[in-house]
Formats: C-alpha cells, structure tokens, sequence
C-alpha cells in the first residue's frame, strides 16, 4: 500500500522507518488473505499467549503491582476475544456486503450493477494503555480487531509495563508469521516522541489510544492535523457517575453499597469504568454502612499499589483537590503511602458534597481521581436526576441506575432518556466495572468519554474503526473482490436488491 497524496518525505529515523515500511509493504496482501488464513492467524496468537501465560503472568504483576488472579483473568479475557474476532471474520458480516443489481425498470431511470463492502483502512497505529497490560496493551482489544479487520498493526508500548510489552510482542509476531502472515504485519515500538513521529507518518492510516483526556487531545489533535486527517480513536476519561434511588435505599441499601465498594476498591480503582461519583437522596444514612464494608475490603485486599508514579502523582493531586473542597465530608479516609520512587499505595477514599457545593465547584471537583476514590453527592428531594444528568455530562462511557427490584417510574424513564444521551452505556442494577466482551458490547461514549462517540473499543463493533466502504460499479466479475462475487466463494452475508424491487418501495409502511 502506497500513501494516496504528495507529502514531505518520511522524517522517521532508520529504525522507525524499517517498521512503518514494513507494514506499509504487507498491508494489501495482508487485507487480500482470506477469512479462514486470517481467523487461523488470530487464533494462533491466541494459543500462543495462553500457552506463555506462567512467564506473561508473573511478569506483568512485577511490573505493574497488579495481583496475579487478576492478571490470569485478564489475560484469558485477552484470548478470549482474539478467539471472537476470528469467529467474526470467518462469519463475515461485518464486511456489510450489499449488492444492487442491474435494473432496466429502475423509477429513477437506469440503475447499473452497484456492490458495496467494507474494506482495511491500511496500517494501525496503536497507544497501548497502562492499566490492562494484556486487555488493552500489545495484543489488546485494539490490536485484535485491527488484525481482524485486515491491517498491520505497530503498538505504542506502554512505559509502565515495557518488559512484558516486549516479550508479548514476540510472542505475537512468531504467532503471526507461523500462521503465514506477511512479515510487517504486526512491531512493537517504544517512546513517545517515537510514537508522536509514527502518527505523523503519511502511511499511518488510523490510531487507537487509551489513556488520559490531556494524552488523548494531543495525539488526537495532531492527527487531525496531518495534510490527510485520520480516523483517531481515544477512549479517555469517565467518572461513570451512578444514580441511587429512594426505594432502592428503602430496600437494598446494604447490597448498593457492597456492590458501590467492590466496583471502587477492585484494582485499586483504576479502572476507566470505576464509578466516581454517586447521587443520593439528602439524608441516605449510608456512612456507617459504607465505612463498615470499606473495612471488610480492606482487611481482605490490604494496601493496593497504584500502577506507576505518574498515577500516584494525579491520583494524589486529585485527592487532593477534592478533600480540600467546600463542602466535602469525609466518609471513609483512606490512604495513601507514597515511597522514595514515587510509588504509591492506597486504600479506598469515599467522601460526600450536597449537590449545590458540587454545583458551585464543578471545575475543579467533577473531575477523574484515577484510583479508589469516590464521591457521594447528596441531592435534595423533588430534584430530577435526568435534570441533573443534563446539567453535570456531556460524556461519559457509563451511567448506572440503582432502583428497588420492579421500580417503574416515569422519572427513571426520564433518567434513562437523559443517560442515553451522554453515555454509551446505560447500567440497571449492576455496576459499570466489568465490561463484557461480547457483540452487543459498547465501551465509548460522547467526549471526553472518547474522542468518536459513535465507536467502540470492546465487542466485535470495534472491527468498524479500521474499515471504510467501497462500492463497485459495473464491473466484471473476474474484477469483483470475493465478497461480492455472485458465486460468493468465501460465504459471508450478501444484502441483494433484485431488479424490479423499486416499484414496490414503501409498501412495507403501508402494510
């Protein structure tokens, strides 16, 4: 694949460019495998991480403080989706085949022979997050679909996890070329300059990011700057905020509040879902339900360690900030404990605001604390929680709702219109950690959820961030890609307009 316009020259240095080269020289044959050859390769990848997880394991614990069971969990979850997409590509129908025949008869006049699909946008570049080493790093969602979709992928390894980031990357690699993939088609890079210049490059033809709101419109920014914009695909930053109803007080407290605990303290709360703030009614009484359980969790999980220092700095900051806040109660105090290298350790921190200090404060308190820290705002009686969704979002990646079992209202309808237009998901009864990886899964949300409210980053929709439509007019048949040859040799969902449907469009309105 060749870049489509005149630019200036390539700036990268010599190792830089062998890599962009590189996967600029195996994009068309890598998008030109078929179905089988490619799920074959995902699945490799997959067989072969699960087969080094006891040295991938261990690892990604020492480098990152995350416990090992949770490591093991992420890493099959990593897997896991690596199996999905190849279940995808082999199906087909993400390639959204449509085809309109011929038609004489046409109301409109002639219609020739019209056969859409999507097809790989070319190389990807990939920001590899810190906080899931395996699930959103080197061989991570982003990466995956990337793979599934038909493009090279080069990954921007994290600083906080660069050892396993290396060794996971030549795990991948031997995989992938075992598999008889084109060599080029997956590196990994290290630095950020480094990845700042790979953005740049003219063969660079989308990214994916996950990371924080200033990172993200950075690199966000610079490439929609490029002589040719690209596709920019950052989840970024969420407080989740979750909505607690009278009735669900009234007749579940404790297991709002079980569930409300185990959703912050897990993973020492950096998690891009952890619910940052929760509106309750004036008057809640949770306190002492709250600090009891905040206990329990403590005596079993102990101190947390943050993953880097970087975290320990804006966790700390952020904490801060929000102590230090007009208003603010201190439910549960927790702790920090940073050490001479700038790591921190920590337990939970829950605080409480009536809504009017949150209100007159907004700027500096309704902002992420990207650790286990919460905050409980206390709204006044008769005041809407869909108006206050509309007043404090704009974007979120979730919304929650907790009400009594069976509660129906027109409020909670309400709510639930109002959460619909600023989160990409919208919680009932659960808590937003935890994301599934499954079809119907949307992991997005309007900004500064994301910086493309209409993606994904989990489920098989993430496929659609690295593929753009072609229709093919007229052409023969021998010229057609497979997909949308009538013989349809690889068997993948074709949409078919006969000739002569026209003259009967909008019956089916009227039927």
């Amino acid at each position: 694949m060749t870049t489509p316009y005149t630019d200036s020259p390539s700036q990268l240095d010599p190792a830089l460019e062998k890599v962009v080269a590189a996967a600029d020289a195996a994009a068309t044959a890598f998008a030109d495998t078929t179905p089988r050859q490619r799920a074959s390769a995902l699945l490799a990848v997959a067989d072969a991480l699960d087969a080094h997880a006891d040295e991938l394991v261990p690892l990604a614990a020492e480098e990152t403080g995350l416990g090992t069971a949770r490591l093991t969990g992420e890493l099959k979850r990593t897997t896991v989706q690596l199996r999905l997409f190849a279940d995808v590509v082999v199906d087909g129908s993400y390639l959204d085949v449509r085809i309109d025949r011929a038609d004489d008869d046409y109301v409109l006049g002639v219609r020739p022979d019209l056969r859409r699909m999507k097809v790989p946008v070319g190389p990807v570049l990939n920001f590899a997050a810190s906080n899931f080493p395996f699930a959103f790093s080197v061989a991570g969602g982003d990466t995956a679909s990337a793979l599934a979709a038909g493009c090279p992928v080069i990954v921007k390894a994290h600083p906080g996890h660069p050892r396993l980031s290396a060794r996971t990357g030549e795990i991948v690699t031997a995989a992938l070329s075992a598999a008889g993939m084109p060599a080029g088609v997956f590196a990994v890079i290290e630095g950020q300059d480094e990845g700042v210049a790979v953005l740049k490059d003219p063969r660079i033809r989308a990214a994916a990011f996950t990371g924080s709101v200033r990172a993200g419109r950075i690199l966000a920014d610079i490439a929609a700057g490029r002589p040719q914009p690209i596709p920019f695909y950052g989840e970024l930053g969420s407080v989740n905020p979750v909505f607690v109803t009278e009735q669900a007080l009234a007749t579940r407290a404790e297991d709002v509040v079980r569930g409300f605990v185990g959703s912050v303290s897990g993973s020492a709360g950096q998690l891009c879902t952890k619910p940052g703030f929760v509106f309750v009614p004036e008057g809640h009484g949770l306190d002492d339900i709250i600090a009891a359980v905040v206990a329990e969790s403590n005596a079993q999980l102990g101190e947390q360690r943050l993953l880097n220092p970087n975290i320990t700095s804006g966790y700390c900051g952020q904490r801060d900030t929000v102590l230090a806040g007009e208003g603010v109660r201190t439910v549960v105090e927790g702790s920090v404990r940073v050490d001479d290298q700038g790591h921190g350790w920590t337990t939970p921190t829950v605080v409480a605001i009536p809504l009017s200090a949150l209100r007159a404060q907004r700027r500096q308190l309704l902002e992420e604390a990207f650790g286990p820290f919460s905050v409980l705002v206390e709204v006044p009686a008769g005041t809407s929680y869909a108006d206050v969704v509309t007043e404090f979002f704009t974007g979120s990646l979730t919304v929650t709702v907790q009400a009594a079992d069976g509660e129906v209202s027109d409020k909670l309808r309400s709510l639930v219109r109002a959460a619909t237009d600023v989160a990409g998901r919208v919680i009932y009864g659960g808590w937003p950690t935890g994301v599934a990886v499954t079809h119907a899964q949307q992991h997005g949300g309007p900004w500064p959820a994301t910086t493309n409210d209409s993606s994904t980053s989990v489920g098989t929709a993430a496929i659609d961030r690295f593929l753009r439509a072609v229709a093919y007019q007229s052409l023969p048949q021998q010229l057609l890609p497979p997909a949308v040859r009538d013989d349809n040799p690889w068997s993948v969902p074709q949409a078919i307009d006969d000739a002569g449907s026209s003259r009967t469009w909008g019956s089916a309105a009227n039927s």
